[in-house]
């Protein structure tokens, strides 16, 4: 009985993303939105609901208008 990883596999070395790859949000353009998903969030403890699942697609929608997201691939 074997554990792990078979032998001979090479390991993954992850590497991180390059400095600056994140534009953040500095001017708080998004961060009302922001707010009221972490509101939702902790309203229903956590939970998948779909209000905050709204809330969190107004937020990336923010975002990618504030040009702080890169465009979807086409």
């Amino acid at each position: 009985m074997s554990f792990g990883r078979p032998p001979g596999q090479l390991t993954f070395n992850p590497t991180p993303p390059e400095r600056g790859s994140f534009p953040l949000d500095h001017d708080g353009e998004c961060q009302p939105v922001m707010k009221d998903y972490l509101a939702c969030l902790k309203k229903v403890r956590g939970n998948n609901d779909p209000e905050c699942r709204m809330i969190a697609k107004a937020y990336l929608k923010c975002r990618m208008d504030q040009y702080l997201t890169p465009s979807p691939i086409n």
